[in-house]
């Protein structure tokens, strides 16, 4: 999956790449952040936990689907490569739910019939049920992007849910290093999860040519052997990327993609390379 870049603005649209919608800032500075609640709530807030959302929906985020994109701020990992870490890793306050209905009105008023939550990591927001909720009120299939830290939300919700897409970041060992998140049992428990429970299902792992080497790649194998389909797609160095390190590294090569496909296609019945 890859999308423009994000930039915040003192505009409500953004008018570079797909338009991206945001609470209206009164200034250029970015909204200041609010302390997220650490457990589910039972009563949900009085505004919603979506940060921004694509203006247009697309066919290229939710197979089979014309999807609107909403963007749950927040994340509790710390990898360097993140497109979306100067907008999204720290929490944000979100938009109105009235303001969320409306958009659905209109996304589904637009032909759009599913709705892919990403963000940040959607299964930190308290109110990620009521959401899919709302959601699903209007019609929507729903798409669910996550890292798979927390499976317990996940297992709350996945009933609830069409299809997920769960980021595989490295082998287990390595996690700690890429990420900043060493509690990977809660990862393979998500992974188990998808495996017994979800009616379908992505793996996704970005390739960094100096993290996945080939003997990472056979751990990443044995790992999720047995998945349904597994996405591999290239690093893109950017200018605002965390690590300053990988700003200037070269884009995964081709090449590199392909060879780490036939390494891992034994262990996967389906394997998609976007380059």
């Amino acid at each position: 999956m890859r999308r423009q870049p994000l930039a915040w603005s003192d505009i409500a649209v953004v008018t570079t790449g797909p338009e991206l919608v945001f609470p209206q800032l009164a200034s250029p500075r970015p909204a200041p952040l609010v302390p997220r609640p650490p457990t589910l709530g039972s009563r949900p807030s009085s505004l919603s936990p979506v940060a921004a959302y694509l203006k247009q929906p697309t066919l290229v985020d939710f197979p089979g689907r014309l999807a609107a994109i909403f963007f749950l701020s927040g994340c509790n990992f710390r990898c360097g490569y993140c497109h979306n870490a100067a907008l999204l890793a720290a929490h944000r306050a979100g938009m109105p739910w009235d303001r969320i209905e409306e958009a659905c009105v209109q996304f589904r008023k637009h032909w759009a019939d599913g709705v892919v939550i990403t963000g940040g990591e959607p299964t930190l927001a308290p109110d990620l049920p009521e959401l899919i909720r709302r959601l699903k009120r209007h019609g929507f299939a729903i798409k669910l992007d996550t890292n798979g830290s927390r499976p317990d939300i996940l297992a709350a919700v996945l009933k609830d849910v069409d299809y997920v897409a769960l980021d595989i970041k490295c082998s287990p060992a390595t996690y700690p290093r890429l990420t900043g998140f060493a509690e990977v049992n809660r990862v393979a428990q998500s992974l188990d999860l998808l495996r017994t429970h979800a009616r379908a299902y992505e793996l996704r792992t970005t390739l960094l040519e100096d993290y996945h080497t080939d003997a990472d790649l056979r751990e990443v194998g044995r790992w999720i052997d047995g998945a349904s389909r597994l996405v591999l797609q290239p690093f893109l160095p950017r200018e605002d990327l965390p690590d300053p390190e990988l700003r200037g590294r070269p884009r995964t090569s081709p090449d590199r993609l392909r060879a780490a496909a036939d390494l891992l296609r034994p262990h996967v019945r389906e394997i998609i390379c976007r380059d």
